[in-house]
């Protein structure tokens, strides 16, 4: 009896730390749990919590105890690996919430007003912070928080734990640029209406500047482009949540569904 208890211990304990090291890789920069506003304690308290509560179900994706600690070390260091990456590809669709704040700061005459982002963690535009909070209420209350979650735990089925590293390093490469790619055009596709506003807007006030010489353009322009910039950002703020949170979503089933 002493026997299969003690076996029965280690076969979890080696499944809970194989689980550990993937759930809390992706968990530790995922969007939302992962934001440097959230205490490391409580992300690590909660990736120990999901760990010790799917560690028994994913067991039939796990493979047998090595029988070797360099066998055991490379397990550990493909799960690690495999978390940055799913944690890494949620990361990257939040950057383009900031990529249309800064192009959208620019056109509101908003490009040095700078200040702390939380989700960034470091200095960004006005604009960029806003939506960027924006983008993670918006995940919390239409409950992609689960279905990150979820997408954490299905990736066993696309990256099984015998999976190759050094065989798959290009793929996984390749899909963090269209990653990239895709948030930057997802970006500009959200400030879209800011840069028609704002060619429209310069070409207008460049032609009242050949037409009427002793106007300070200058001036005139600036707070007439914050006005337009603010009443057209509050028309349209909320579908570009929707829009983003929808294109968060589907890139999300590309790069990371079975």
């Amino acid at each position: 009896m002493q026997e299969v208890l003690q076996t029965y211990i280690t076969e979890y304990l080696f499944s809970f730390i194989l689980v550990f090291t993937r759930v809390g890789s992706a968990i530790m920069i995922m969007p939302g749990i992962g934001d440097s506003f959230v205490s490391s304690n409580v992300r690590l308290h909660f990736a120990v919590a999901m760990s010790i509560v799917v560690a028994p179900i994913l067991t039939l994706y796990l493979p047998p105890i090595p029988t070797s600690s360099v066998g055991f070390v490379a397990l550990i260091v493909t799960e690690a690996v495999i978390g940055l990456f799913i944690g890494t590809i949620m990361r990257i669709m939040m950057s383009s919430l900031e990529t249309a704040g800064v192009i959208i700061s620019m056109q509101s005459g908003f490009a040095n007003a700078n200040i702390f982002n939380p989700v960034a963690g470091g200095q960004g535009s006005l604009i960029g912070a806003f939506l960027s909070m924006l983008g993670v209420v918006f995940i919390f209350v239409t409950n992609m928080h689960h279905f990150l979650i979820a997408t954490i735990f299905e990736s066993y089925k696309l990256f099984p734990t015998d999976f190759n590293l050094i065989d798959n390093a290009g793929d996984l490469s390749d899909a963090i640029a269209t990653t990239v790619n895709t948030a930057f055009v997802t970006g500009v596709k959200l400030s879209a209406p800011f840069m028609a506003m704002g060619l429209l807007m310069y070409l207008g006030f460049g032609v009242l500047g050949r037409l009427l010489p002793q106007i300070q353009v200058f001036f005139l322009a600036l707070p007439v482009q914050i006005l337009i910039s603010l009443i057209t950002l509050s028309l349209v703020f909320s579908t570009i949540v929707l829009f983003w949170i929808e294109e968060f979503g589907e890139i999300i089933m590309q790069m990371l569904a079975p």
